[in-house]
């Protein structure tokens, strides 16, 4: 059972809240990662492989990159 589609201002609204913006940089990552690891192994390793190994090997270090970018964002809005 599908659930029904969102309201168009509700969809607007969950493409500009900051962790559905988090969710897509993230999600660029892995895929940028999978490009990577596929280019270097000769052969595609899939979205899943590619997941798992991004957040072993780098989603702690990538988070924490972004962490002072975010405080700062969020900083300026409520100024």
């Amino acid at each position: 059972m599908s659930a029904a589609p969102l309201p168009p201002e509700n969809r607007d609204f969950v493409k500009s809240s900051s962790l559905y913006q988090e969710f897509l940089a993230e999600r660029e990552e892995i895929l940028k990662h999978k490009w990577l690891e596929s280019e270097r192994l000769g052969y595609d390793i899939g979205f899943e492989r590619a997941l798992l190994d991004w957040i072993r090997k780098h989603r702690d270090n990538w988070r924490a990159s972004r962490r002072p970018q975010t405080a700062t964002a969020s900083e300026r809005r409520v100024s």
